[in-house]
């Protein structure tokens, strides 16, 4: 029996008047891969709530975070997307000049490798405070086990503070930014990169929100929550269609908040049942290609995609596999399916298969790397 935490209040207001939203039954808790048996895998209900008073959407409850977190996954995050997502954030951060950095949540260090590429010159004090630390080759970081609590001290001095798609990935968003006042002096600068969640929920993306993003964590109550804790935002920059939304933002007192938009609970509400609708009749839709189809089939992406598919009543019956790039995943099995991942060069050679594709920002990196390396042939479902 899992013990869930229950979340009774909105956890960027506070606010305890909220209403339930939507409900989808059974989900698997991990969204990675696994060894072990399938009747040992678990399931809850992914519930979510909306604040009637922020229009804010949050998991109603969360599973503990040694089971959620079972391995590091994010150092699969070396695809071109993702890279490119580095490379820009590097950019990004050197205008700012630090002359040392404290990286919160940096799991692979690759944020500092490319950094120190960029600028070329010698390597500037960087340390990563990380729970499940997983360096690259070549990063010169010094990495810290732990998590950015009331614990956490740090003896050595920083003048920029990063982190990198960790704020989406917090239960207390709001406890988080009260510990940085504390923790930053005035004029010290912290410059961070987060998912843009609205964009990927209009674009129904399906790792916009689930049992690790359990807050909509829009750019409106980004901005909330930086002016409510004394962070005056200095720069903030759209990147790359979509993905994602850098900031600067500096330690400053006299900052006030405006407070939020009381359009955003209409305005998130219906973002949220138009996802809903679609996904319901989209695993219609693909589930009568797949009867209609006379060849193969495959689903591609190990991950949150393949099992929100799933869940909406994705047929998974026909699907001979799961296709992944990941080499660690190929070969084990998607937790909460019965399907096994393979690598996507079994596709070369087949005349008659079909890929369900539907991996969000990811989908045309996908769909071009199979094309021009794999086969030109392969029919799309998505």
């Amino acid at each position: 029996m899992i013990q869930l935490i229950e979340r009774t209040t909105d956890v960027v207001t506070g606010s305890p008047n909220l209403e339930d939203l939507h409900t989808l039954s059974a989900f698997p808790i991990f969204m990675g891969t696994t060894d072990q048996a399938r009747s040992n895998d678990l399931t809850a209900d992914m519930s979510w709530s909306i604040s009637r008073d922020s229009g804010l959407i949050q998991l109603k409850h969360l599973l503990p975070l040694d089971l959620l977190y079972q391995a590091q996954t994010t150092t699969s995050a070396v695809g071109p997307t993702w890279m490119a997502h580095h490379r820009a954030f590097a950019e990004f951060l050197s205008a700012y000049s630090p002359r040392s950095v404290l990286e919160l949540g940096g799991a692979h260090g690759i944020l500092s490798v490319e950094y120190h590429q960029r600028v070329g010159q010698i390597q500037i004090p960087w340390t990563i405070l990380e729970p499940n630390p997983a360096p690259v080759e070549g990063c010169r970081a010094r990495f810290l086990k732990g998590f950015f609590d009331e614990e956490f001290r740090l003896d050595e001095d920083y003048d920029v503070l990063v982190h990198s798609h960790v704020f989406e990935h917090l239960y207390e968003p709001a406890q988080f930014m009260a510990r940085l006042c504390q923790f930053m002096a005035p004029g010290q600068v912290m410059v961070f990169s987060v998912p843009d969640l609205c964009e990927w929920l209009k674009r129904k993306f399906t790792n916009c929100i689930n049992f690790e993003h359990t807050v909509f964590l829009t750019e409106p109550y980004v901005d909330e929550l930086l002016a409510r804790f004394g962070f005056r935002t200095l720069e903030k920059r759209h990147v790359m269609d979509g993905h994602s939304i850098f900031y600067a933002a500096m330690r400053d007192d006299a900052i006030k908040s405006s407070g939020l938009s009381h359009d955003l609970y209409a305005q998130n509400r219906r973002l949220y049942e138009e996802f809903a609708e679609y996904y319901q009749t989209l695993t219609h839709e693909i589930n009568a290609k797949v009867d209609a189809w006379e060849g193969e089939v495959f689903l591609f992406g190990a991950h949150v995609f393949a099992q929100y598919l799933i869940a909406f009543g994705l047929d998974t019956r026909r699907i001979r596999c799961i296709l992944d790039n990941d080499s660690r995943k190929q070969g084990r099995r998607l937790y909460g399916t019965d399907l096994i991942v393979a690598t996507p060069e079994i596709l070369a050679g087949l005349e008659n298969a079909a890929v369900i594709l539907k991996a969000g920002i990811y989908n045309e990196e996908i769909r071009n790397g199979i094309r021009a390396r794999i086969n030109d042939s392969i029919k799309y479902f998505e």
